[in-house]
């Protein structure tokens, strides 16, 4: 302090009073600690959002967003992120030379740009893919040296599983090979092989069947490139999904989410997006807020009790809602009081209708859930006829509820079916997130231990000391200048 201008006696006294919260109790010295965590995370926002965001995705599960929801921050703030390769990809996030951030930050972002010293591109890693494990991943880093020229080349060097390839191929991970993903997929299974093995040049001169000669494939659109994107990697870099409604929803008077700022205060306006989080805090009696998406930005919208009754469905389940009610900007900070809501989840089957559920088109908050194809969501409840239903006891209603969660997830809202059984209470609203007030989410940040009652109540977000220690490593390896006291807590 002193060093930048602080009066020595003004410096000292606030020491004495640092010193005296953290000697006579724990809450105080714990706040202390905390606050010191917030700083050096907003610096770090602020100022280096390349390495931020790539700390934070190497770190999930953890936080309040998923990955698609950094990557778009990321983006707004000039960040350049470029897709999984197979010749660029490392198993974690990675920061590669790229020009400097302030020449592509979003207008929303302009007053930032002084503060800005961001100059890397964010490359996306195999951590990504859904399914696909660090071993191969850390296989491929090991044996690709100046690069693969084939598909066929990176399978014998690496030794990866047909089926590890094909993830590849489904992440559109072989662009740098000139291949798309039908047609990295196409070359994956046409491999000759016996088993996981080459034929070898012992057996060539043996008749062996005729190759099969090339097919000019048909390119995939761009809607079922995000498909995809979003079914193996959860996020897409193509384009978003609202985006290819706007027309339709336009049709229906639905206002862009970057138009609320220059809409008069309290005009009935109609809005439309993705639900990237629900959640009642606990001191806000009953009130609901959702967060929508669409391909510009994000809007609040406050549901109150009456009106979550009524659409009570919609509230729980929609993955594409449209709300409807009075813009409120009070200063700056916009939300939308929800009068009616509209389900407009099956728009998004004219995305999907070719290639089946997409399960990363679900909530942000989805992002400490295990892999989906573990689950099943979109699947219907079994029929009473079944095996699976007889064997269960007592009997079952199928209700959307909270998805199973492990002592490492964070609370989130929820769309999996889950089995309530009758007789037994139930304490909480399903699909509800229940949360006290949260500040600003900062890595080392811990969650309270769940009640008797089975709600989850927490002060802010989980950082399990895993991520954490993820976090602390993607900084310091990107070389910033940041004490080490600001991470002696984690």
């Amino acid at each position: 302090m002193t060093r930048r201008g602080y009066p020595r006696d003004f410096a000292e006294r606030c020491f004495r009073q640092i010193e005296g919260f953290g000697e006579y109790g724990f809450p105080e010295s714990h706040a202390a600690s905390f606050a010191l965590l917030v700083y050096a995370s907003a610096w770090m926002k602020c100022r280096y959002p390349d390495v931020f965001a790539a700390a934070l995705i190497n770190s999930q599960p953890m936080g309040f967003y998923a990955p698609a929801q950094i990557v778009r921050d990321a983006q707004e703030h000039g960040v350049e992120v470029r897709p999984i390769d197979v010749n660029h990809s490392a198993w974690d996030c990675t920061l590669e030379p790229a020009t400097p951030a302030k020449a592509r930050l979003h207008a929303r972002h302009a007053g930032m740009a002084d503060d800005l010293y961001a100059d890397r591109a964010l490359r996306l890693g195999f951590r990504q893919i859904s399914g696909f494990s660090e071993d191969d991943g850390l296989a491929i880093e090991r044996c690709r040296g100046l690069g693969f020229d084939s598909i066929r080349d990176l399978w014998l060097r690496s030794r990866l599983k047909p089926a590890a390839l094909e993830r590849l191929a489904g992440a559109d991970a072989f662009r740098s090979l000139g291949l798309d993903r039908r047609q990295a997929l196409w070359a994956v299974r046409a491999l000759r092989r016996a088993g996981d093995k080459d034929d070898l040049p012992l057996f060539a001169h043996f008749a062996s069947p005729a190759l099969e000669p090339d097919v000019a494939l048909p390119p995939m659109r761009l809607g079922e490139q995000v498909v995809e994107d979003y079914r193996r990697l959860h996020l897409s870099l193509k384009a978003h999904p609202v985006s290819f409604l706007r027309s339709e929803l336009a049709r229906r008077g639905i206002l862009r989410h970057e138009q609320l700022p220059v809409t008069k205060s309290g005009r009935r306006v109609t809005v439309a997006g993705l639900v990237l989080v629900r959640q009642r805090p606990g001191s806000a009696n009953g009130v609901i807020f959702m967060t929508l998406e669409d391909e510009t930005a994000v809007a609040n919208t406050i549901v109150w009790p009456q009106v979550f009754e009524t659409f009570r469905p919609i509230v729980l389940g929609a993955r594409l809602v449209s709300v409807t009610g009075k813009l409120q900007n009070e200063f700056g900070v916009i939300h939308v009081i929800a009068e009616r809501l509209d389900d407009l989840t099956p728009l998004l089957k004219r995305l999907a209708d070719a290639t089946g559920c997409v399960e990363a088109l679900a909530h942000g908050d989805a992002a400490g859930r295990p892999i989906p194809e573990r689950f099943f969501p979109c699947r219907r409840p079994p029929s009473p006829r079944s095996r699976r239903y007889a064997r269960r006891s007592p009997p079952m209603t199928m209700t959307p509820a909270r998805p199973r969660t492990s002592a490492l997830s964070c609370p989130r809202a929820a769309t999996f079916i889950e089995p309530v059984i009758p007789g037994r209470a139930t304490s909480r609203e399903p699909g509800i997130q229940e949360s006290a007030a949260r500040g600003p989410w900062v890595p080392g940040s811990r969650k309270s231990a769940p009640r008797n009652d089975g709600v989850e109540r927490s002060d802010y977000e989980i950082a399990p000391p895993q991520a954490a220690a993820r976090f602390a490593a993607t900084i310091w390896s990107a070389g910033l200048p940041v004490s080490s006291a600001m991470w002696s807590n984690l």
